[in-house]
């Protein structure tokens, strides 16, 4: 008899929780993109939200099935390639360590430029064949989605969301055209710099020349890669009126990826809210096989290697060289690395398909990480107090690095002229320089004195949008403005011109005066 009761009261007590819950249409990014947006997923879910995930149907790491969201996987591919990215990785590697001519880096360059060119083309070619679906169109409009989360580095979720008429939460570190803060924030170039620029806030002259070339460069990546995609695309579906920027400018929440412990101080906005480090968390114990090889390091401790999820292996002769100046060392070392077993590999040293990073970073006898400087292990060495020698490769990684080594916290190497000598100085250097280690925990302990964590930070402002359906008391109407009255040039024309109206009428009003006082002092003296 009591079978109902406590049935009923079951339902009772989950009823605010299904009430509550809300439905969030996600269109990532693959690769690394993806590792972050999983965490916000996953935390969405076990919240009692609906989640439903768009995904090409070559993805990397978006699968088909989970526990955690749905999945719709579209016809055409996005255009984001693991192996040409990964081939393209191992060229330029392979390119600046033979001392290749400037020519073949600027070619190199050039190349990596036309991918992106293609992943938009592939992007929007993927969104137009959505669009034309009116079958899946209306199935999407009829699931009544509270919000669209989407990674704006493309533009699939932004337009999607316009398309369908439903708030936008962004989670950010790039848009397409570029570091997130540029596209709605106010930038000084003269104490912002721009990324890659490898610039502090506190710029000489040269420098701020340097830091606006860089930016004219950036406009003109803007204008041959992006403009002739998106531009005709967003006027033949939203008007002939609409910047494509404008859509992006108009999310209800930023979540950027980033925090004032690797930006600059800047001029930020509203509805911009800092996240950095939302995917860290406190590590788990390693397998038994993994605890005991760290255990058998004794006082030295260990170091971890890994080069992020483009890069599985390493030109041989690289390989050789790290492989070499490991064996030197005392440590023992976990390094994630794919390719040949090298010649030089120490007794001290195990190679590993995959390693659990943000557990063995977390591990009391971590001395030291080698990274190749994506913004996910980055924040994870922040947060778990490691400090660092960078082997940067590509995108971000040399401004990420270049970001932790003016903080004092990482040893940077050019990977064109690493050897096993450079790169085993490095390593001393950084095991046993307290400095490093002592300032990488100053920084961890300014990262984590925060009043929320940043993954509830996160869900409070995404469910924020949800029950207010978007946040327009937050988000700056200056978009909306032209360059002329976004800078004030009109009011700037406008004070001008009855400024020198003022002054010609002054100075005819003087010569009137002037000729009337001389034309009677002419006519007394006659």
């Amino acid at each position: 008899m009591y079978q109902p009761i406590f049935v009923g009261l079951a339902v009772l007590l989950c009823s605010p929780l299904l009430a509550n819950g809300g439905k969030v249409l996600v269109f990532p990014l693959d690769g690394s993109h993806w590792i972050n947006m999983k965490v916000l997923v996953e935390e969405l879910h076990s919240r009692g939200h609906e989640i439903t995930v768009v995904r090409p149907p070559d993805s990397w790491y978006i699968k088909p099935d989970s526990p955690h969201y749905e999945s719709i996987t579209t016809n055409s591919t996005a255009g984001f390639d693991e192996e040409s990215f990964g081939l393209f990785v191992t060229t330029m590697i392979s390119l600046r360590r033979d001392g290749a001519s400037l020519w073949s880096r600027l070619s190199l360059e050039y190349e990596l430029v036309e991918q992106f060119y293609q992943m938009h083309v592939e992007v929007l070619r993927m969104l137009e064949d959505m669009f034309e679906n009116a079958q899946l169109m209306q199935s999407l409009r009829d699931a009544k989605y509270d919000l669209v989360l989407t990674d704006p580095a493309t533009g699939a979720g932004v337009l999607m969301a316009h398309r369908l008429g439903l708030p936008l939460v962004f989670n950010v570190r790039w848009t397409v055209q570029g570091e997130g803060h540029h596209a709605i924030a106010p930038t000084p170039l003269s104490y912002v710099p721009i990324p890659m620029s490898e610039l502090t806030d506190k710029m000489t002259f040269p420098q701020r020349v340097k830091n606006i070339l860089i930016y004219f460069f950036t406009r003109w990546q803007i204008w041959y890669v992006t403009d002739p995609n998106y531009i005709p695309f967003v006027h033949r579906h939203f008007g002939d009126d609409v910047h494509y920027m404008e859509l992006f400018q108009a999310a209800d929440i930023w979540l950027m990826r980033n925090d004032f412990t690797l930006e600059f101080p800047r001029p930020t906005m509203p509805n911009i809210v800092y996240m950095a480090g939302f995917q860290c968390k406190p590590s788990k114990p390693l397998s038994k096989e993994l605890e005991d090889f760290v255990q058998s390091s004794g006082e030295h401790g260990i170091i971890v290697m890994t080069l992020g999820s483009l890069v599985a292996e390493l030109p041989e002769d690289i390989a050789e060289d790290i492989a070499a100046a490991f064996a030197q060392l005392p440590q023992k070392v976990l390094w994630r690395h794919k390719g040949k077993r090298p010649s030089t590999l120490g007794n001290n040293t195990l190679l590993l398909d995959w390693l659990p990073q943000n557990d063995l970073l977390g591990h009391s006898k971590t001395r030291l990480f080698v990274a190749h400087g994506g913004t996910n292990g980055i924040q994870e060495a922040i947060y778990h107090g490691v400090p660092l020698v960078g082997l940067p490769l590509m995108f971000d990684q040399h401004d990420n690095f270049f970001r932790m080594k003016v903080r004092g916290v990482a040893k940077v190497l050019d990977i064109a002229t690493m050897n096993k000598d450079n790169f085993l100085e490095a390593l001393k250097e950084v095991l046993y320089d307290p400095t490093y280690r002592e300032k990488m925990k100053a920084l961890s302990d300014l990262h984590r004195d925060q009043p929320t964590k940043p993954l509830d930070r996160a869900m409070f402002w995404i469910e924020f949008v949800m029950r207010h359906k978007g946040a327009a008391h937050l988000r700056t109407e200056s978009y909306k403005m032209s360059k002329i009255q976004y800078h004030s040039i009109d009011v700037l024309v406008f004070l001008l011109a009855v400024i020198l109206l003022m002054f010609t009428f002054f100075i005819s009003a003087v010569k009137f005066l002037w000729r009337r006082v001389f034309s009677r002092r002419k006519v007394k003296k006659e």
